[in-house]
């Protein structure tokens, strides 16, 4: 139990600790395997995996990040612009391996059981495959990014995934030098960590 707690807590967004060298063929299919392993709505199991290790894909994908991260930045100003500018979201070159993940939702047939009053249970369902891969990642010693600042249409043409399926991440998944004690943009003073207290309510939500 101990050792779950301990793989939660050094569990980080990578981004600057990429060696470059390729991860394993054995440790890989372990961590996609704890990935599928996820819980799903219905046991519908409604997430694809993608392997991008193509440079040409990989350096595609890293010059549209760019330039959606330059979106961002110019929304920004003062001490938030300054802030971000110090903030590295790259790794997807470095990393040598991208798993863009995806969500089916027509996986499981037309009637999900448990999903017709949330129709994004099969989303959450694919976020908590990536939670499974991220852990397992992080027991392998191998580094794992999430990556954001993308389109979905432009990510979906990129990788030919199908009109009905929603590119949920680009995760750069490499191995690493070492991770850090503290998250990036703790680190850099973009936000801390909240309080346990701020977050739990007692019967019914309070305000702060």
């Amino acid at each position: 139990m101990t050792d779950l707690y301990d793989v939660i807590r050094r569990r980080r967004d990578t981004r600057r600790e990429f060696t470059g060298d390729p991860v394993p063929d054995d440790a890989l299919e372990r961590i996609l395997r704890a990935a599928h392993a996820a819980p799903s709505v219905g046991m519908s199991q409604p997430w694809d995996f993608v392997l991008v290790r193509s440079r040409r894909t990989l350096r595609a994908f890293r010059d549209h990040v760019a330039a959606e991260r330059e979106v961002f930045a110019s929304t920004l100003t003062g001490e938030r612009a300054e802030t971000f500018s110090r903030i590295t979201i790259e790794g997807i070159c470095e990393s040598g391996l991208g798993v863009v993940v995806g969500y089916d939702p027509t996986r499981g047939g037309s009637q999900v059981l448990g999903r017709h009053a949330i129709p994004d249970a099969g989303l959450y369902s694919v976020v908590c495959a990536i939670q499974n891969l991220w852990l397992a990642a992080t027991v392998e010693g191998i580094g794992v990014g999430w990556v954001s600042f993308f389109r979905e249409d432009f990510l979906r043409t990129l990788v030919g995934l199908p009109a009905h399926v929603r590119p949920v991440a680009w995760l750069c998944v490499g191995t690493v030098a070492d991770l850090p004690d503290v998250p990036d943009l703790e680190r850099f003073g973009w936000r801390e960590r909240s309080s346990l207290d701020s977050v739990v309510h007692e019967e019914r939500y309070r305000a702060r």
